[in-house]
């Protein structure tokens, strides 16, 4: 045990040393609902390649307060500046997050929601037409807590989440998909980093889950230092145009870095 403690306080030093003396701030990213961090490998790729270190946080999922506070508590971890990039839901939980927290540089929303203080994720998503994800929900599954657990139905998860994806790559993705408990999409924001953050967008105007109205619309209201609009890319713009997407946070990077 002492061996292993010592083990593990070194490791500690070490990447602790890793991070403040790096010259790249860290990439954090956060998936949404229906989706697990296996949906930014893509993505990751790129960045490790570029020689930015990533973190991939799996979250939980459970609403925005409990998430950004798992999440608050991995970037409390990291010592060098941090991108940070919200997928989805996902989106919800760094405006979340961030708030308070110096180290966060750069803001990056793939897709996701970015709500004010007082709006919900389902309140943005039905603020204008086009969102067609409530029919192909499967029915929802009871939790022993009380609450209820959202999951796609299987068999519409390709033409609803990820259109643009291989059939096969899709067909995995929604057997291991995450679910997302009901309350979650539809808590209140009560911190919205972007307003102090830069942030940056990018999407696809194929997106049937957050209609790309919704999102030019949050992109425009945060002020966005750049946002990339993907032709006919679906929810899932990360997993079918990775390169796009690692491009914009590279630039993020970039301006967080100066």
């Amino acid at each position: 045990m002492k061996i292993l403690l010592a083990a593990l306080a070194i490791a500690s030093a070490f990447f602790g040393n890793a991070y403040a003396q790096g010259d790249k701030p860290t990439i954090v990213l956060v998936h949404g609902a229906f989706a697990d961090s296996s949906s930014w490998n893509g993505v990751v790729k790129i960045l490790e390649k570029d020689g930015y270190p990533v973190v991939a946080v799996a979250n939980p999922l459970r609403g925005v307060k409990n998430d950004a506070g798992y999440v608050a508590d991995v970037l409390g971890s990291i010592k060098s500046p941090v991108v940070l990039v919200g997928h989805s839901y996902g989106g919800s939980v760094i405006s979340e997050a961030a708030d308070g927290h110096a180290t966060v540089k750069a803001l990056v929303y793939v897709a996701a929601f970015a709500p004010d203080a007082g709006e919900s994720a389902a309140q943005l998503a039905g603020k204008f037409p086009g969102s067609s994800l409530g029919p192909t929900l499967a029915p929802p599954v009871t939790l022993s807590s009380g609450g209820k657990d959202l999951y796609i139905q299987q068999d519409k998860f390709h033409e609803q989440f990820a259109a643009d994806v291989p059939k096969a790559e899709a067909r995995l993705m929604a057997a291991a998909q995450r679910p997302i408990e009901e309350a979650a999409l539809n808590e209140v924001q009560t911190g919205a980093a972007w307003k102090k953050v830069p942030s940056w967008f990018i999407y696809g105007d194929g997106d049937k889950n957050i209609p790309a109205e919704a999102l030019a619309f949050m992109a425009a209201r945060a002020h966005s230092q750049g946002t990339v609009v993907i032709k006919g890319a679906s929810h899932v713009v990360m997993v079918s145009h990775p390169g796009p997407v690692a491009r914009l946070i590279e630039r993020a990077a970039a301006k967080a870095s100066q």
